[in-house]
């Protein structure tokens, strides 16, 4: 199986520079990096030609015009270009875990998705990661915020993950899904502009056509890096999409992924 993993950022290379380099650090590669750029400047894409110069895998930047919050465009136009059959969707302020790719690849199951949870870091903590490129894991590392999130065992994992239907807890900063499961409910629907559910409505057309959600505990650790919160005034509008998904049990979007395949 062929893992293509799609790292979204928007004008913080220091951010993407250390998950770059945490994705090029697992115990198992995936079989290509895109990062998914909504629109930044230069210095970014200078940033993934470096990288990807010595990269051992393929990265691709997938970069489009900045006009304003587009996160659904260009997760659909990255998504396009992957030749992976199965993907894994991260944030680009997303530290990887060594292990990441290896636990993702052993929950991969056909007809399923993976809710993965991420451990939340603090400012300072942060501030911290980004100077020394690297997140050095410890349950007792003063600045993360929900240690137990922290501790990775393959025998917890099997304990603890569990199958749901629920929206509750939806983040695609550490998801993932096979790629035609995602064609077949065209992709995320970029009819949501600015921040805000459009990783919910995208889950509810997967288990609308039939794909089950599968949560992920203990295994794929995700550090995330604080950032102030973003801008919500989109966010009234987009809960309207959303629920119009739910309430016509609706499991394709009009404006989506066909247009870039």
């Amino acid at each position: 199986m062929n893992i293509s993993l799609i790292i979204t950022t928007y004008n913080w290379k220091e951010a993407l520079e250390v998950s770059l380099l945490s994705a090029l650090t697992q115990t198992m590669l995936p079989y290509e990096i895109i990062v998914a750029d909504d629109g930044s400047k230069q210095d970014t894409a200078q940033l993934v030609e470096r990288i990807g110069g010595y990269a051992p895998v393929p990265v691709i930047h997938s970069w489009q015009k900045d006009k304003g919050f587009r996160l659904a465009r260009s997760r659909n136009r990255a998504m396009a270009r992957t030749s992976g059959d199965y993907i894994i969707l991260v944030d680009g302020d997303i530290i990887l875990e060594k292990h990441f790719i290896e636990d993702h690849k052993r929950f991969a199951r056909p007809g399923h998705f993976i809710q993965g949870t991420r451990v939340l870091l603090n400012k300072r903590l942060s501030v911290e990661v980004l100077k020394n490129k690297t997140m050095i894991t410890s349950l007792c590392k003063t600045g993360i915020e929900n240690k137990k999130n922290c501790l990775r065992s393959n025998f917890l994992s099997g304990l603890f993950s569990f199958k749901s239907s629920s929206l509750t807890g939806i983040k695609t900063c550490n998801f993932a899904f096979f790629k035609k499961n995602a064609v077949a409910v065209n992709g995320f629907n970029e009819d949501f502009i600015g921040w805000g559910r459009e990783d919910s409505e995208f889950t509810v057309r997967l288990l609308n056509s039939g794909v089950i959600r599968q949560n992920m505990k203990f295994n794929g650790l995700a550090y995330h890096l604080y950032h102030p919160m973003n801008d919500r005034t989109r966010l009234d509008t987009n809960d309207q999409i959303l629920q119009n998904t739910l309430s016509r049990k609706l499991d394709w979007c009009d404006k989506g992924i066909d247009q870039y395949l």
